[in-house]
């Protein structure tokens, strides 16, 4: 599918893997919708690449078909779904002092990470599903996974738990949606210079980018948005997690 005139919604867009994968969507063609919880980074992004901005909790299902409806409003019916928007606080099973891990906590992972990524694309399939095909498909949905996925480190059950149910739901869904002619794919990227590993300093950023084998640097945001801009405009993509890490596998810790 042609990136050029299509309607996109990307979730988590206000910033990160999600800031800019609008950024080049939006250069290739696409009218973009933002949705985020970032209402001051959110609209400001929106504004600098000219799309929408949507303040979407993506676990809340009403807000997310009322979000979907808005920006087809603006934009008409959106063909492309980049689900960006996660969380990943470290935790252990067993504290520093033995106590347990806080299951509050495991639970909110999972519903944003995991339960929010599905019910963005849900909602987004059952408002797409019926629409006019664009040559021989409707849509593209590019979820976000992460290496955690397979790599899980000390510290992220949580997190590799939610990241391994959206890998897990790549096929089945790709498969239910085929009739539709709307492609799944998911992308699990490995260490990248997103706003939180900005928060490091140069030193730990350097030493983070030398355990990837090549290139040994942090991924640039800009490389996984062009990886989704290939993936939606290949169509024999379907049904597959691709890893974009540099070759990397994690250590424990």
């Amino acid at each position: 599918m042609k990136i050029d005139g299509q309607a996109a919604i990307v979730t988590g867009g206000a910033s990160g893997l999600g800031g800019a994968t609008a950024e080049k969507l939006a250069a290739s063609g696409a009218k973009v919708a933002i949705f985020d919880m970032n209402v001051d980074k959110g609209e400001a992004h929106a504004k600098a690449i000219g799309g929408a901005f949507f303040k979407v909790d993506v676990t809340d299902a009403t807000e997310v078909q009322e979000a979907i409806a808005a920006a087809e409003g603006l934009h008409g019916k959106a063909r492309i779904l980049v689900n960006c928007a996660g969380i990943g606080p470290p935790g252990k099973v067993v504290d520093r002092d033995g106590l347990p891990a806080s299951l509050e906590v495991f639970n909110t992972v999972l519903n944003v990470n995991l339960s929010g990524s599905f019910n963005v694309l849900s909602q987004f399939a059952a408002a797409l599903h019926k629409a006019d095909p664009v040559g021989e498909e409707r849509g593209v949905i590019i979820n976000t996974a992460s290496v955690a996925a397979f790599d899980g480190q000390i510290g992220q059950a949580a997190y590799s738990a939610s990241k391994g149910g959206v890998v897990g739901m790549t096929l089945p869904i790709a498969r239910e949606l085929a009739r539709y002619g709307i492609r799944v794919m998911t992308i699990a990227p490995g260490l990248f210079l997103t706003p939180l590993l900005e928060t490091l300093s140069e030193e730990i950023r350097a030493s983070l980018g030398a355990q990837v084998p090549f290139p040994s640097r942090l991924g640039d945001p800009a490389e996984f948005a062009q990886l989704v801009g290939s993936i939606v405009e290949s169509p024999m993509l379907n049904g597959e997690t691709i890893r974009l890490d540099g070759a990397i596998r994690m250590a424990p810790k």
